[in-house]
């Protein structure tokens, strides 16, 4: 075993697998939700050069734990043998925003822009709420990779509401059909190297967006779906359910500012 490898052994240290709202969830949300309040208050009204450090801070944070799960999952610290795991390759629907953040941050102003912090506040923001609320199976027994985890999902939900709050992701109905063309075209991406892993003969285990044609959808609901209906019709619903609940949360966000707003306004009202 080599120094980098001795490195990655050392980083491999084991815990009791986490469980839902158990202490290590909770301490994590805790966390995520005071971090988020900080960058709200202090960057909402970031300028244009401010709010691409913010990105880019965002982006290099969730890369290199990236790549630090990449390197952990392939290198079995028992047997000092290395084995790439196809199934954590980084273009799950999760691993998407830390793409997103550095590539919004790097182009100039413009649509696609546009289009893409409308997708960190809506669809990015939806995965890491839903999973900093309810982790389920993303728990592992390594300590390195729960960090990660709780760490690239809370920058998720962090960013998602940043975006929003700072107003470059706009609290209006648009704003979820700015983002619909960009969750398309990766989930069309990902439906591709899903079909070319197979046929290719590459890994029995590559399933991208969890959407592939080969293997068991284990995803709440759409998992029903997967067995139940033509593959294409569970495609469809793939779509429409991702934009829904996406759309819903851009809503609610709505009305939270909305609410916000009104009580600020009595506010001042009743110190007059």
């Amino acid at each position: 075993m080599n120094f980098f490898e001795s490195i990655l052994s050392f980083l491999n240290l084991q815990m009791t697998k986490p469980l839902p709202f158990g202490w290590f969830h909770l301490f994590s949300f805790a966390v995520i939700v005071a971090i988020t309040i900080f960058v709200v208050a202090k960057y909402k009204n970031a300028d244009d050069k401010k709010n691409r450090k913010i990105l880019l801070t965002f982006a290099i944070i969730m890369i290199s734990l990236e790549i630090f799960k990449q390197l952990n999952f392939s290198f079995n610290a028992t047997t000092g043998l290395w084995h790439y795991q196809w199934y954590a390759f980084p273009f799950q629907f999760c691993s998407i925003p830390m793409y997103i953040f550095l590539i919004a941050a790097l182009i100039k102003k413009g649509k696609v822009q546009d289009s893409l912090f409308a997708f960190l506040g809506t669809y990015a923001l939806f995965a890491g709420l839903a999973v900093m609320l309810y982790p389920n199976d993303v728990f592992t027994t390594t300590i390195g990779i729960n960090i990660q985890t709780m760490v690239h999902h809370g920058l998720m939900l962090v960013g998602g509401v940043y975006i929003l709050a700072s107003g470059r992701a706009k609290l209006e109905h648009k704003t979820i059909l700015k983002a619909l063309p960009v969750f398309v075209t990766l989930f069309l991406a990902a439906l591709a190297m899903n079909y070319i892993a197979h046929f290719a003969g590459l890994t029995d285990t590559f399933n991208m967006f969890f959407i592939g044609p080969y293997f068991p959808n284990h995803l709440p609901i759409l998992s029903g779906i997967y067995v139940s209906a033509p593959y294409t019709i569970f495609l469809l619903v793939y779509i429409f359910g991702f934009t829904l609940v996406s759309y819903i949360i851009l809503l609610c966000a709505k009305v939270l500012s909305i609410v916000k707003n009104e009580l600020l306004k009595n506010f001042k009202k009743f110190k007059k």
